[in-house]
């Protein structure tokens, strides 16, 4: 076996699992894989997204790549900045709201990222990986049913604005499940970032079109901002698991760090996790959300400081190959800000828009800063091998979707489809969220005010991930069906 990519569309994982059959290694696969689901993924990905990647085994040093968002205005009139407008998505039994319009973009980081991996790791020319997506771009990719009920859910952001309605809903209302998602611009732009890496996204041409057309319509961002992006590659960060390393996400993102301390506090219980035991970790985990939480993570040393004092709309794409390398990504645009930017196909993130990133209040982060995302790509050591790859989408389900996937294969020795198949549970705000097929006794053992949802849901999250037998050396591999999501084997 070559290697396995699970990724959330079965176009997206079949487009990683080709490249490692053709002898790329778990980067190209993954880089091919982040390139496809801008087409088969669009309302949730794309060149004007942001993202994490984590890389780790076969011998080479871990990573964590950091391409997400940056909050923008670096040179400008922070006053001069247009409206937010707030969107309510409804999920059946919860609902969040977000906002979006020009003033909730920030600085995009996915072509960044896409080079600062590929030159670092990658083993096949650029431009053979984004080939495949740009053709795809062209032809059209058909929503599958979880595509479709994202656009259904989101909708009132998709027509917001009649450059991302002419993209997403060319016939006068959102694109319904089999009807395809084509644009030749966005196909044009993924050729463009093959052939010409991400400098034009930065410091020319595709960069100019995106400020002035933000610009014009209240947005913050500008030259300056994107001239600066870099992706920035970081130390992951550890914490012990049964007899087990996890490597995540460190600051200044804060999913890693909250799932590091939700883990670390369950290793100190030194026996199999209750689902009761799980909602406590949650809950210490979102408490320790505080506004000096946030304002700490960008110094040096705060996720060791931090663990230390209390020990006492997304997308994901996993791969491993048969070497051992593993390379786990996420990336988001949230939900889009409603406005593609006319040539390019780029419909841009509104990561400055969702409250779950700025819990100081929107649009309060200075400009330059990386926001504190919720993404936690992750690993799971044993003896020092990497045994599982995983992360999700989800908002602030993410780490509580993590964070059970890892429990469900350490400590109950599920499979990784069984533990991404079973029913989750989520706490937020005092309300447990749970899935059917959580024990009503167990809910009830929980503590905290209950909301049933009637069926599995995308809320929370959607877990894709890549495990290695570490005694027999076979690879498995799964994608979460409330995204619709895949595993291709090569």
């Amino acid at each position: 076996m070559r290697g396995v990519c699970a990724a959330g569309h079965p176009v997206t994982a079949e487009a990683g699992a080709r490249v490692l059959r053709e002898g790329g290694n778990a980067v190209d696969a993954a880089v091919a894989a982040m390139l496809t689901s801008w087409v088969a993924e669009p309302m949730l990905t794309g060149p004007g997204a942001g993202g994490y990647m984590l890389v780790a085994g076969d011998g080479r040093e871990p990573a964590l790549l950091d391409f997400f968002v940056a909050a923008p205005g670096i040179g400008g009139d922070r006053d001069a900045r247009g409206e937010l407008l707030a969107v309510d998505v409804s999920y059946g039994a919860a609902s969040q709201v977000f906002h979006v319009g020009a003033a909730s973009c920030g600085a995009y980081g996915t072509p960044a990222g896409v080079q600062a991996a590929h030159e670092r790791w990658g083993s096949v020319p650029l431009a053979e990986l984004a080939a495949p997506a740009a053709a795809l771009a062209r032809e059209g990719v058909p929503l599958n049913r979880q595509q479709a009920y994202v656009g259904e859910i989101i909708a009132g952001i998709l027509v917001s604005h009649p450059t991302a309605a002419a993209l997403f809903a060319p016939a006068g209302r959102v694109l319904r499940e089999g009807e395809p998602f084509r644009s030749r611009e966005l196909g044009d732009t993924i050729e463009r970032l093959g052939a010409e890496g991400a400098e034009p996204f930065y410091a020319g041409e595709v960069a100019h079109a995106v400020v002035e057309f933000l610009g014009e319509r209240g947005g913050a961002l500008t030259a300056e901002d994107l001239a600066g992006y870099r992706a920035v590659a970081r130390e992951p960060l550890r914490v012990a698991y049964r007899d087990r390393e996890v490597l995540t996400n460190p600051p200044p993102s804060a999913g890693g760090t909250l799932l590091a301390l939700a883990l670390a506090r369950l290793h100190r219980e030194r026996r199999p996790s209750t689902l009761a035991a799980v909602v406590e970790a949650m809950r210490v985990a979102q408490e320790a959300r505080t506004p000096a939480f946030v304002e700490g993570l960008g110094e040096p040393g705060f996720a060791e400081r931090f663990l230390a004092a209390r020990l006492g709309s997304t997308t994901h794409v996993s791969t491993m190959d048969g070497d051992g390398l593993a390379c786990s990504v996420t990336c988001t645009t949230g939900e889009g800000c409603g406005l593609v930017v006319p040539g390019t196909g780029i419909h841009v993130n509104n990561i400055m828009g969702e409250a779950d990133l700025s819990p100081l209040g929107l649009l309060t982060a200075p400009p330059g800063r990386r926001m504190p995302s919720m993404m936690a790509p992750t690993a799971v050591l044993r003896d020092g091998a990497i045994e599982l790859v995983l992360g999700s989408a989800g908002s602030s389900r993410i780490r509580s979707a993590i964070l059970q996937v890892i429990v469900a294969t350490v400590d109950h020795c599920l499979g990784v489809a069984e533990a991404i198949d079973a029913p989750r549970v989520h706490l937020e705000d005092g309300v447990l969220y749970a899935e059917p097929g959580v024990p009503s006794a167990a809910l009830r053992d929980a503590g905290p005010a209950v909301v049933e949802f009637s069926e599995r849901n995308l809320f929370f999250g959607g877990v894709q991930a890549v495990a290695r037998d570490l005694d027999g050396g076979g690879l498995s591999g799964a994608g979460d069906p409330r995204r619709g999501g895949a595993a291709a084997v090569a």
